[in-house]
């Protein structure tokens, strides 16, 4: 890309996604969110299918559910870039940039717990959201020039090409997404505050 179509192209993303630049101003103050977070429920059961659907509002899918150790753990879900705005698991204009340029993964383990509070069912959650990005070895063969006829080489008999890469992918660990985790906090008590006012 030469640099008069990537000014083109920032310029482009300013029109498209006015919302997304501060043009001066200070940043809004974001409220944080303890992890663990202490929620009510009438009961586990509750408190365990409110999680699951928080996580399928993120458009996380299930990979094991462990009731013995409390825990819900989600499969890999690759990360959205801009042109994505229905997927909500990048959370912010920074991780929605980097998946756009990057190939970035994230999953999502809960623990849920009780704990003694009272006469009330208290639950204790613990969001942990970790974050890999896409470490290829070499150049991925994406295009399907490899599995067409050269004019210039003779005719090969090899019938396995495939469009794809040839290795699949490692992955480079990237820590916590910090940002996916107080998403994920903020709309557990909300939910639950919705429900407890709706009584």
């Amino acid at each position: 890309m030469t640099q008069s179509q990537a000014t083109r192209f920032l310029l482009l993303l300013l029109l498209i996604f006015p919302g997304c630049f501060t043009l001066g101003g200070k940043p809004q103050q974001v409220q944080t969110m303890n992890n663990p977070l202490i929620l009510t429920a009438n009961s586990e059961d509750v408190a365990w299918e409110r999680t699951i659907d928080v996580l399928h509002g993120f458009l996380f899918e299930i990979e094991r559910e462990n009731r013995q150790a409390r825990t819900i753990e989600t499969k890999y879900k690759v990360g959205s870039g801009l042109f994505e705005p229905w997927h909500r698991e990048s959370v912010g204009w920074n991780n929605r940039l980097e998946s756009t340029l990057q190939t970035v993964r994230r999953k999502v383990i809960v623990t849920l717990s009780q704990v003694s509070r009272g006469s009330q069912n208290t639950y204790v959650v613990q969001v942990v959201a970790l974050k890999e990005v896409e470490d290829l070895d070499a150049i991925a063969a994406n295009s399907p020039g490899g599995a067409t006829f050269q004019e210039s080489t003779p005719l090969s008999r090899d019938l396995n090409q495939t469009l794809g890469q040839s290795r699949p992918s490692g992955w480079i660990p990237r820590g916590r997404d910090f940002a996916l985790e107080q998403a994920i906090l903020s709309r557990l008590q909300k939910l639950s505050t919705e429900v407890q006012s709706s009584r």
